[in-house]
């Protein structure tokens, strides 16, 4: 007997097929897909790859240009002070003069700061002054550098400016704390001298003379300075001690 359309023939499953069919038709429209993408986009995909490992490349490429370029700096540096110490002040010079304009900033600051001592060594007391105050301003450069170089430009060119202008210049490196306080306050402390303003100035030779990470020679100086201005460091440090104990014994006892 014949089946109807809609029967199924006895004995038969046709699901297993169907997946098989199925997965087939996906798998051919995944990779139709992706045939499709990659003739899309597969060179734009490619070149951006390349593209990233030629920047990676040169980016390690440049560093190492840096290091080497450094190490050379480095090396022409100690050269010119060797040669300094030696007596051959033309061929140092002439190194430093090319140190002055490295890319290195480290090496460029001390080779200006070294030929600006130079000079102030020669008598040529406002070259050096200029040299300094470049260094001083040149913001490219480290802050410790700058900080350095605007001192040395102050003490060059003391007796020359107003002790006003003294003060204002060191105004942000006279303060307690700061990495070039002992220099920077010494010159602030002689430019209140200078004026006449000695209640001024003792504070701040006094301040100097009990820094214990300044040097032995600063302090000292200071120390006589506060003195002869009507302070004695050495009594206010006592009393100094005596309250800080006093205040450790309250503290005990509460």
């Amino acid at each position: 007997m014949a089946l109807t359309p809609t029967e199924k023939a006895p004995g038969k499953d046709r699901s297993g097929s169907d997946e098989a069919f199925l997965r087939e038709v996906d798998d051919a429209v995944r990779a139709s897909d992706l045939t499709g993408f990659w003739t899309r986009y597969g060179r734009w995909l490619l070149a951006a790859v390349v593209a990233g490992l030629l920047a990676f490349g040169g980016w390690i490429v440049y560093k190492n240009q840096q290091q080497a370029a450094a190490d050379l700096q480095s090396e022409a540096f100690v050269d010119a002070m060797d040669k300094l110490r030696a007596g051959q002040e033309k061929e140092a010079r002439a190194k430093l003069a090319m140190l002055a304009k490295a890319d290195q900033p480290g090496y460029r600051a001390m080779a200006q700061m070294v030929e600006a001592n130079l000079l102030g060594e020669d008598g040529e007391t406002k070259k050096a002054i200029a040299i300094y105050a470049k260094v001083a301003g040149d913001e490219s450069l480290p802050q410790t550098f700058r900080d350095l170089a605007l001192i040395r430009q102050v003490s060059a060119e003391f007796d020359s400016i107003p002790p006003q202008q003294v003060i204002a210049k060191l105004k942000p490196l006279a303060t307690a704390g700061h990495p070039y306080f002992g220099s920077a306050g010494e010159l602030t402390a002689l430019a209140y001298v200078k004026m006449g303003k000695d209640n001024m100035a003792g504070p701040i030779f006094a301040q100097i003379a009990k820094q214990d990470d300044l040097p032995q020679t600063l302090r000292s100086r200071s120390q006589q300075m506060a003195g002869a201005l009507g302070i004695d460091t050495v009594q206010v440090d006592a009393k100094r001690n005596a309250a800080t104990k006093a205040d450790e014994t309250a503290s005990k006892g509460e």
